[in-house]
């Protein structure tokens, strides 16, 4: 069951060494999430378990959602 982010603290992402601010609202902290990449051949042979996932970071200010695809 994922918990809502009320549930948790956010907190500050660094990228390459560098941190990561909201292109929205120039906010620094985020709730982190993970999300499944799903493409129609996956699904429709029922393999989506197979497919690449990324990373969300969910802006604590703003809700603006950045993706990324390896964990920072």
């Amino acid at each position: 069951m994922s918990r809502s982010p009320k549930d948790e603290t956010p907190v500050k992402v660094h990228v390459h060494g560098k941190p990561l601010h909201c292109r929205i609202c120039d906010h620094n902290k985020f709730y982190k999430r993970r999300a499944q990449l799903n493409t129609q051949l996956a699904t429709f042979f029922k393999v989506d378990w197979r497919n690449k996932s990324a990373y969300c970071y969910v802006c604590s200010n703003c809700s603006h959602i950045d993706w990324s695809l390896g964990e920072q």
